[in-house]
C-alpha cells in the first residue's frame, strides 16, 4: 500500500531501456555482455527545464566463468578495458555485487562482477517521460584511479554550473572525484577531491558563510566502542567538511550523523541526495542499513540542519524511513532481481509542491518518486 506522503511512484530507467550497442565494454573487448544495473542516478534539472539522470550502469560478462576461472573487467591508460581471470577456487563469492580473493588472507581484497560507467538521461520536466538517451556523451574512466569504474554519482548546480562527485574505484585508492558542466550534460573530470575510502560525498547548493560543505563517509575496517550508556552505536557516519573551493576540503570537527541505538540504522549509513535548501533548513536525505541478509535493508531517511550553521542537525527521523524498496515496483523486471530489500536514493529535485527524489531501486533500476513536502515539516 502506498504511504501517504508519496504522490507518484515509478521505475522510469531500467537495463532494458539500454541499447547494448553503445555498451563500451562490450565494443572494447569483443566479449557478450549485459547490463546488470542501471541504477542509482544523479538528478539534476537541465537549462531547457527538462530533468537529467546520470545513471550508473553496471555492465557485465554474460559467461564470467570459463575454464574454472572468472573473468572480470579493469581499465588502463595504457591498454583501455582489459580481460582478467582468476582461479574461482581462490574466490568468495556470497555477495554478488563483488568477490573476495581468499588467498590475501591478511587483508580483505576485493573485485567486482560488473564495471560500471555513467549514461546521461533526460527525462521529460515531470520526470515521466524519457525524452533521449544520450549515448554520446557517455562518461568512462580517463585516469588510473578509475581502474574498476565510475560509481553513484550526485549532481549540484552550484552558481550556475553543475558539479558532480562520482566514486572512482581502483588497486590505487577508493576515492571521490569530482566533474564539472556549463550545461548539465558535458562533463569535464576535475581530479580526486577527497581520497581512500571516501564516497557517498555530496555538495550542499550554495556557500554558507563563505564556505562549501559536503556530507562525507568514510570507511574502515576499525571502529572503536561507544560509552555504555551513549545513544549512538559504533561504526560508520555521515560527517561534514568544509572547503573554500570545492577541492581542499577540512572535516568538520563536530560529530554528524550517527546511528542510533534504538533506530533501524545499525550496519551502515551515508549520504543520499545533496541537501536542499528549504525554509525549515537544509534537507538532507540519507540511506540507513538494518542488518538483513548476506548485505541488509538499505532504506532512506531525513534530516534538517541549520541553514546559517549546517553542523547544527534541528532533526532527524531515523526510525520511520521515507522511502522503503517496493517490491510491486521491480514485478516486471523478475527475471533480472538478484537483490532484494534495497532502495539507495541519490537525487532530489523540486516543484512547488512536491520533491522528485531519485534512487537505485535493487541496484537494479532507476525510480522516481514524488513526495509531497509536507511530509517533512
Amino acid at each position: 500500500m502506498k504511504k501517504s506522503h508519496i504522490i507518484s511512484d515509478r521505475v522510469v530507467f531500467s537495463p532494458r531501456d539500454i541499447d547494448n550497442r553503445f555498451c563500451p565494454i562490450q565494443n572494447n573487448t569483443g566479449l557478450e555482455t549485459f547490463i546488470l544495473g542501471a541504477f542509482n542516478p544523479a538528478l539534476t534539472r537541465l537549462p531547457n527545464g527538462n530533468l537529467l539522470l546520470m545513471v550508473r550502469v553496471a555492465e557485465s560478462v554474460r559467461e564470467p566463468i570459463t575454464k574454472g576461472k572468472f573473468r572480470y573487467i579493469r581499465w588502463s591508460p595504457e591498454q583501455g578495458y582489459v580481460v582478467e581471470a582468476h582461479p574461482t577456487f581462490q574466490l568468495d563469492t556470497t555477495d554478488p555485487r563483488k568477490f573476495r580473493f581468499l588467498e590475501y588472507n591478511h587483508i580483505k581484497v576485493f573485485g567486482l562482477t560488473s564495471f560500471s560507467w555513467l549514461l546521461p538521461v533526460e527525462l521529460s520536466a515531470d520526470a515521466h517521460r524519457i525524452i533521449r538517451i544520450h549515448y554520446d556523451k557517455i562518461i568512462q574512466p580517463q585516469k588510473s584511479y578509475q581502474e574498476y569504474g565510475i560509481e553513484d554519482p550526485r549532481i549540484t548546480p552550484i552558481n550556475g554550473r553543475y558539479y558532480m562527485t562520482t566514486c572512482s574505484v581502483s588497486s590505487e585508492r577508493h576515492s571521490t572525484t569530482l566533474y564539472v558542466s556549463d550545461n548539465g550534460l558535458d562533463y569535464d573530470l576535475i581530479g580526486i577531491i577527497m581520497d581512500h575510502q571516501n564516497k557517498d560525498i555530496v555538495l550542499f547548493p550554495e556557500r554558507i558563510e563563505g564556505k562549501y560543505y559536503a556530507l562525507t563517509r568514510p570507511l574502515g575496517e576499525l571502529y572503536f566502542t561507544t560509552p555504555g550508556n551513549s545513544k549512538y552505536l559504533p561504526g560508520t557516519s555521515i560527517n561534514l567538511a568544509e572547503s573554500p573551493d570545492l577541492l581542499h576540503w577540512k572535516p568538520v570537527d563536530t560529530p554528524y550523523i550517527r546511528p542510533h541505538q534504538d533506530s533501524l540504522i545499525s550496519l551502515k549509513i551515508g549520504g543520499g541526495a545533496p541537501p536542499i535548501k528549504t525554509d525549515r533548513g537544509w534537507l538532507i536525505l540519507f540511506h540507513g542499513v538494518d542488518k538483513c541478509g548476506p548485505i541488509g535493508c538499505y532504506r532512506t531517511f531525513y534530516a534538517l540542519a541549520d541553514l546559517n550553521h549546517p553542523e547544527i542537525i534541528l532533526k532527524i527521523d531515523d526510525k520511520h524511513p521515507v522511502l522503503e524498496s517496493d517490491p510491486v515496483l521491480t514485478k516486471a523486471f523478475a527475471d533480472l532481481i538478484y537483490l532484494d530489500r534495497v532502495v539507495f536514493t541519490t537525487g532530489i529535485s523540486e516543484t512547488t509542491d512536491r520533491y522528485i527524489v531519485a534512487s537505485g531501486e535493487l541496484d537494479l533500476v532507476c525510480r522516481i518518486t514524488q513526495i509531497d513536502k509536507h511530509y517533512f515539516f
